[in-house]
């Protein structure tokens, strides 16, 4: 699910917005495309769940046999991270308004809205 693209990077505020929207958008049923266990097919079967604490938002995502991943929800441009574990959260941005979060054997699509990029300003000379 995650495919790290090949241009390089995001830019770091278009991530961090995409997965705050993320987290704070999901499906009218709560359900997100997810592969589990190293799977390659996506099904709609995973169910999300947003919690406001304290320390932030943190997005737990359940699978259909009883395993979750939580993330917390990062505002400093890096989009989301492992909430728990060592492995890291890889995170891309898909098109449709969609980012594409890997770790581990588990991939997950989830639903965000793009900011639009900014566009390049023009200097005029004096």
């Amino acid at each position: 699910m995650l495919a790290v693209s090949a241009c390089g990077r995001p830019d770091n505020d278009v991530l961090a917005e995409a997965e705050e929207r993320a987290a704070a958008q999901k499906p009218d049923d709560g359900r997100i495309e997810c592969a589990i266990n190293g799977s390659v097919s996506f099904s709609r079967n995973c169910e999300t769940e947003r919690l406001e604490g304290e320390d932030g938002v943190t997005l737990i995502v359940r699978h259909p046999d009883g395993g979750f991943r939580r993330f917390r929800v990062l505002t400093d441009g890096r989009g989301l991270e492992a909430a728990d574990g060592s492995e890291p959260a890889n995170i891309s941005i898909l098109e449709d308004n969609k980012i594409q979060v890997s770790i581990g054997p588990d991939t997950y699509i989830m639903p965000a809205r793009m900011k639009p990029a900014a566009e390049p300003s023009v200097q005029t000379g004096d």
